[in-house]
């Protein structure tokens, strides 16, 4: 699957609101309201919106069919820097690469590079745990996927409480569907501090094997899960949960414009694809920001990035100054 990201990469290579301005003194710490607020500081949040769009020029950002969110609402008063992966493999993302406290400290030392770049957002750490793995295999169930034990999501939680993380729940289904998959976390996703992630590369409507063929979601599916998150949200009286998208092609997320966004839900497009800082750009440009829905991620990789020419991970100087800037950074 590496390989067919990496051909993928290549192949794609080459208003309803107004926002008052703000300065940067009045955007940094204002003093950011704790998620714990009852009320939302509109103007901050209209402001903090608009900075995110980067002076962007092709009327596409900020979104404005986009809803304010609930009070306590994390984006974009902040961002998110999480590590993904599995803590049963190495090879899926740093999160697993590495004994705990290791990983841990990576992290938090992740988070100082960002707020050294962007001084101006406060940025929570996040952990990113892959807990329905796609497999080559049927399995017992037949559906080409493997559910992690509990036990491994409670580990994860205790790490993420140690240095007061994020936690991300993402779901590879392979021949199932976020509709009998999702309710299976539920006791998981009514905790305030757990969020959301699905991965439409390994969502294989068609029946193939994953990892043969990129997979994909559609709008329907996608509403399905913000309503859920939505009602989720209502009924347990939580702040608003994030909601991470992958994609890295076109046809991974269909009829994008028919997305349904909640003021319980903070929807992210993150951009998945690897390769060097110019194929990443381009996949970023066409497929993220050219089809806009709310907010934006960036997935950024230790080992793939720096595969081919000219070796090396675009730097988070570099990230900010993509139109929009992402707001959730993801390391794999």
């Amino acid at each position: 699957m590496k390989n067919i990201k990496s051909i993928c990469l290549l192949i794609i290579f080459f208003g309803s609101f107004n926002f008052p301005s703000a300065s940067a003194k009045e955007i940094s710490y204002r003093k950011f309201k704790d998620t714990t607020v009852k009320t939302l500081d509109t103007a901050l949040y209209d402001s903090l919106v608009l900075k995110l769009a980067n002076k962007d020029k092709t009327g596409k950002w900020p979104v404005k069919k986009a809803p304010l969110p609930l009070p306590g609402a994390i984006l974009p008063f902040y961002r998110v820097v999480a590590y993904y992966g599995n803590m049963y493999s190495k090879n899926m993302g740093v999160l697993g690469q590495y004994p705990p406290k290791v990983m841990l400290a990576k992290l938090k030392d992740q988070v100082k590079v960002w707020e050294q770049a962007d001084p101006n957002t406060p940025v929570k750490p996040a952990l990113h745990y892959i807990c329905v793995t796609a497999q080559a295999d049927a399995g017992s169930n037949g559906l080409h996927n493997l559910h992690m034990p509990f036990k491994q999501i409670d580990s994860v939680l205790h790490m993420a409480a140690s240095i007061n993380a994020l936690v991300f729940l993402d779901l590879q289904v392979g021949f199932s569907t976020v509709e009998k998959e999702i309710p299976l976390l539920e006791k998981y996703l009514k905790m305030p501090n757990v969020h959301l992630g699905i991965d439409p590369e390994f969502s294989m409507k068609e029946g193939s094997v994953p990892g043969k063929r990129i997979g994909t979601f559609d709008a329907e599916d996608i509403n399905y899960v913000t309503e859920y998150l939505s009602s989720l949200v209502k009924q347990y009286n939580l702040p608003p949960k994030i909601f991470i998208v992958h994609r890295f092609t076109k046809r991974m997320v269909t009829n994008y414009q028919n997305i349904k966004l909640h003021p319980e839900v903070q929807f992210v497009m993150d951009m998945d694809g690897w390769g060097g800082p110019d194929l990443k750009k381009g996949t970023y440009k066409y497929f993220i920001a050219g089809e806009p829905v709310q907010f934006t991620g960036f997935k950024l990789f230790y080992k793939n990035d720096i595969k081919n020419e000219p070796h090396r991970m675009l730097s988070p100087q570099e990230v900010l100054q993509l139109k929009p800037a992402p707001v959730y950074i993801q390391y794999q």
